[in-house]
C-alpha cells in the first residue's frame, strides 16, 4: 500500500490503457448486488476479504469484485473516465491526500452519512465530505533500544549527530519533509525551514532507503538504529521479530488515514454505500487492527488492551494527532519532489 503518489503523464497513460483493458467491468457492475472496489492488492486486498466481505457483504448476497493496483493509475483511471455516464468502479481506495487531490478534479460523489448507519460512529476527523477514513496511524520515531536510547523528539532523530544510524525512506520524502519541518520551527502549511536539517543529516552520512521492505530489513540487521515511519509498520515489524520501539514526537504525530472514495459516476452507488458501511463496522475495524497494526476509525471498535497499546496513542498523544494540509501538499508536491530528487538525494 502506497502512501503518496501523484498523477502524472505516465500514470495518466497507463490509466487510459487499463480503461480499456477494464472494458467489460460496466457490465458487471449494472448488476445491482455486484461491487467493483479498486484497490492496493497484497495483504490489503486479502484483509478487506477476511475482514468485511467475505463475514459482512457476501451473507447479504453482494459480490464484490476488485480492481486491484496501485493507487496512480487508478486514480488516473478515475480521471480518465470522468466524462463517462458510468464509470467502471464503485468505489476507490486511497490516501486522505488523494481523496483531496481526486476532490480538486471533480471526479468525487459527496456522500450521503444517513445511507451508513456505522457512520454514527466515525471520529469526526474521519469524515470527509467527499470520502471515509477506513483506518489511521501516525508518523513516529522508530529506534532500536539495543542502539540508543529513546529520542524524543524529530529533531533529536532527524539530527546530523546520528550519522549512519539514521535512515530515511525515499518514498515517505512528503512525511519526512513535514517531519524536519516540524522539527525546524515549521507548521504544516510552511516545510521549507527542514530542508537544511535533511541537507545536514544527508552530509553527515544519514542512509537512504528506496522502500519500507528496505528500511526495516537495516532496522532488521542494526544497519541503522533510528528513523520515522507509522507506528502501524512497526507494530507489524515487531510481530516479526525486529526490535524497534516507538515514540510519539514532541513536535506532533503527522497522521496518516486510508480510506475510500465514490467515483460521481459510479455504475452502483446503493452497493458502494453498502461496503462503506460495512467497512465501519465494529467486527470489520476490528479485524483490521488486529491483522494489520492500524487504529480504527471509529469509536464502538473493542480493541484488546495489549494490543491498544502497541497500536494506539494515549490521551496526551492524541493531543498532539495532527491532519496533513492536503491544499498545501497538492499545490506544492511538484517543487517538493524536485527538490528531494535534486537537492537532497542529489
Amino acid at each position: 500500500m502506497s502512501d503518496r503518489f501523484t498523477i502524472n503523464r505516465r500514470a495518466m497513460l497507463g490509466g487510459t490503457a487499463a480503461l480499456a483493458a477494464g472494458a467489460a467491468l460496466p457490465a458487471h457492475a449494472e448488476d445491482n448486488k455486484r461491487i467493483v472496489v479498486g484497490t492496493w492488492g497484497g495483504d490489503y486486498s486479502r484483509l478487506l476479504a477476511k475482514d468485511i466481505e467475505t463475514p459482512l457483504l457476501v451473507p447479504k448476497g453482494w459480490d464484490v469484485v476488485k480492481d486491484e493496483a496501485n493507487d496512480p493509475p487508478r486514480r488516473a483511471k478515475v480521471l480518465a473516465e470522468k466524462s463517462l455516464r458510468r464509470g467502471t468502479s464503485d468505489l476507490q481506495g486511497v490516501s486522505a491526500s488523494n481523496m483531496f487531490e481526486m476532490n480538486e478534479q471533480g471526479t468525487l460523489e459527496q456522500l450521503d452519512y444517513s445511507k451508513m448507519a456505522n457512520a454514527a460512529n466515525l471520529i469526526p476527523a474521519m469524515k470527509y465530505p467527499y470520502g471515509v477514513g477506513h483506518i489511521y496511524s501516525g508518523k513516529v520515531i522508530l529506534f532500536n533500544p539495543k542502539l540508543m536510547s529513546a529520542p524524543t523528539s524529530f529533531a533529536e532523530t532527524l539530527d546530523p549527530k546520528q550519522g549512519a544510524k539514521l535512515g530515511i525512506i525515499d518514498i515517505q520524502y512528503q512525511y519526512t519533509m513535514i517531519a524536519a519541518g516540524l522539527a525546524s520551527g515549521g507548521k504544516m502549511d510552511n516545510l521549507d525551514p527542514g530542508k537544511e536539517r535533511l541537507i545536514a543529516c544527508k552530509k553527515a552520512g544519514a542512509r537512504i532507503y528506496p522502500s519500507n521492505e528496505a528500511f526495516a530489513q537495516a532496522l532488521k540487521t542494526e544497519e541503522i538504529a533510528c528513523g520515522i515511519m507509522w507506528k502501524a509498520r512497526a507494530v507489524q515489524w515487531q510481530k516479526a521479530g525486529i526490535n524497534v520501539e516507538t515514540v510519539a514526537a514532541a513536535e506532533g504525530v503527522p497522521m496518516y488515514i486510508s480510506g475510500f472514495v465514490m467515483p460521481k459516476n459510479a455504475p452502483n452507488k446503493a452497493g458502494a454505500y453498502a461496503y462503506l458501511d460495512a467497512m465501519l463496522s465494529p467486527s470489520a475495524q476490528e479485524g483490521f487492527a488486529v491483522d494489520m497494526g492500524y487504529n480504527p476509525t471509529v469509536t464502538n471498535a473493542k480493541v484488546p488492551d495489549d494490543l491498544q497499546k502497541r497500536i494506539g496513542f494515549t490521551p496526551e498523544e492524541q493531543k498532539r494527532l495532527v491532519d496533513l494540509d492536503y491544499g498545501y501538499l497538492a499545490k506544492n508536491d511538484a517543487a517538493f519532489q524536485e527538490w528531494w530528487n535534486k537537492s537532497f538525494k542529489g
